[in-house]
């Protein structure tokens, strides 16, 4: 919650007189608990209890990588309260499309055994853990296999240079989303983060379009 889209956010909320909540998944930033603890199920459930505890009115949920597949599933869970979504580089069943089915087999021999890999991180000094947990779990939160049933506007922003998330994803998740009020925007030299000056500029243009 303190990344730069989300304070970013957070200005942009304030100054149009908006509400605007922040928050850290469990095992994620300043919340508590471990990262290799949680599960898309969890972390969902974080999103959902926000959203039924601490946010008011109708809502315009953002998320960013794998916050765009808990975005979809808390959309899903309460559809009565949900405005709009923005997905940045959204990455809706990521533990089967883009870690699963991209490991070795020597890799998921060890996953199966050990309950968990450990791989460097390109965005942190501290290592990625993949656990067994994460992605059987997440199989039960799989959203690109079947129509899914969101109905609001949605927008979903990725660069095409992004590295972790191919942009075809966010093309696939346009398709399948049964609203008909879909755009999917696509900035050619944009990364992974969409942090720059320029991105934010857009995201923020984006919000200003759903809330207006």
């Amino acid at each position: 919650m303190a990344g730069t889209k989300a304070t970013f956010l957070d200005d942009l909320c304030a100054v149009r007189g908006l509400g605007c909540v922040r928050f850290d998944h469990s095992g994620h930033g300043a919340s508590s608990g471990r990262f290799e603890d949680g599960t898309i199920g969890a972390w969902a459930d974080d999103a959902i209890a926000i959203i039924d505890h601490v946010a008011d009115g109708p809502l315009v949920l953002v998320g960013s990588s794998m916050g765009g597949w808990i975005m979809l599933l808390a959309a899903l869970a309460r559809p009565d309260r949900i405005a709009g979504l923005v997905g940045l580089a959204p990455a809706p069943d990521f533990t089967e499309a883009l870690i699963w089915n991209r490991l070795s087999v020597e890799e998921r021999h060890r996953l199966m055994r050990d309950g968990r890999l450990v791989t460097p991180s390109q965005y942190s000094e501290e290592p990625t853990i993949i656990t067994l947990a994460l992605i059987e779990e997440g199989r039960r939160h799989l959203l690109l296999n079947a129509p899914i049933g969101i109905r609001c506007p949605v927008r979903l922003l990725h660069g095409m240079a992004d590295p972790d998330v191919p942009h075809r994803l966010s093309l696939d998740l346009a398709e399948r989303l049964v609203s008909n009020d879909v755009r999917v925007t696509l900035i050619k030299d944009g990364d992974h983060r969409l942090s720059r000056a320029e991105d934010l500029a857009l995201l923020g243009a984006t919000i200003e379009e759903l809330v207006t």
